[in-house]
């Protein structure tokens, strides 16, 4: 049985590799338009920053790509951040809504200030003020949920509460230096602005960032194929077509037609191999509960509902344990 698991959890681990259309195909696009890999894309990113900023700067030399390379750091990762004179910038790209991208963005940027002391040689238990460039952290939705044009996450509002915290957490009653303290924890933040980039919101963003008006009319023309009814590939072939059809990003769809529709489908999606895991472990967890439930004496149908597993899967672990006990009485 337990071959027969690992064979399962091996399938399952090769099946996230498997060519299907990822769930995350926006992400992996938008880094490869902006990700500042060559002098094209670093001018697609300058733009993006000018839009945004109001600035107008014209030389890419200006830009230090920064973004954390998977290799490096597997758990902590980014779309893309460069430095820019006295700014330090997070741009990341999400199709789903996420609340807790303040805190995923504080956890970037802690290394990457990381990066950015180690390189300048700063001391931080100096007597002299460290200066670091000033961050901007900006998040690009273009998901399918309703989401206004710009939204603003603040880390504050997972800061846990008193009566959260109360069952868990003494505060010292004498010491009023303390409890002021305590009471000001919220002074501390960190945002992330969310800026909806779907058709028809933040129509001047994209008017004065042609780059990222094709990505986003790429993107559209993809989500109305898929309205009338196309499958995925077709969807997304199509909107190829149309894209080199308009040469769109001065013929980077016609460039990487290959590329980007092999990106799309088997580039590795690390959200869904660690959801695998986390499967395999509440799989295994449960197959082993129904076991104990049955050992106890409780029937199938019992250690189905209690396990949640099907009541077939139940029966069938039922008849491995009594082939067991016959084998050990043997």
């Amino acid at each position: 049985m337990k071959k027969r698991i690992r064979n399962k959890k091996r399938n399952r681990h090769n099946a996230a590799r498997e060519r299907k259309p990822k769930r995350t195909y926006r992400d992996s696009l938008f880094r490869t338009i902006f990700g500042g890999k060559d002098e094209r894309s670093k001018r697609w990113l300058l733009s993006l920053y000018n839009a945004l900023s109001g600035k107008n700067h014209t030389n890419i030399e200006d830009l230090e790509i920064t973004t954390l390379e998977d290799v490096i750091y597997v758990s902590i990762k980014n779309d893309l951040s460069f430095l820019i004179h006295s700014q330090m910038c997070l741009y990341e790209h999400q199709s789903t809504v996420n609340p807790n991208m303040p805190l995923r963005g504080m956890l970037y940027f802690s290394q990457l200030y990381q990066q950015y002391i180690d390189k300048h040689k700063k001391n931080l238990y100096g007597s002299v003020l460290v200066k670091i460039p000033a961050p901007q952290f900006i998040v690009f939705y273009n998901g399918n949920a309703e989401q206004a044009d710009i939204v603003e996450y603040k880390l504050s509002d997972a800061f846990l509460k008193d009566d959260e915290l109360k069952n868990t957490t003494e505060i010292p009653q004498g010491d009023g230096q303390a409890q002021n303290a305590h009471k000001n924890v919220t002074k501390f933040e960190w945002t992330a602005t969310v800026i909806n980039i779907n058709k028809n919101h933040n129509e001047s963003l994209s008017k004065n960032c042609e780059p990222l008006y094709h990505y986003r009319e790429f993107v559209n023309q993809v989500k109305e194929n898929l309205s009338s009814g196309m499958s995925f590939d077709s969807a997304v072939n199509e909107a190829v077509d149309f894209a080199i059809k308009s040469d769109f990003l001065e013929g980077f769809f016609r460039e990487n037609r290959m590329k980007i529709l092999d990106d799309i489908y088997t580039e590795f999606d690390q959200e869904s191999y660690d959801e695998t895991l986390r499967n395999d472990g509440r799989i295994e967890n449960a197959i082993a509960n129904a076991k104990n439930a049955l050992a106890m004496g409780l029937s199938p149908e019992q250690a189905a509902q209690i396990t949640s597993l099907p009541l077939e899967q139940v029966l069938a672990l039922k008849e491995e344990l009594a082939r067991e006990v016959v084998s050990v009485t043997n």
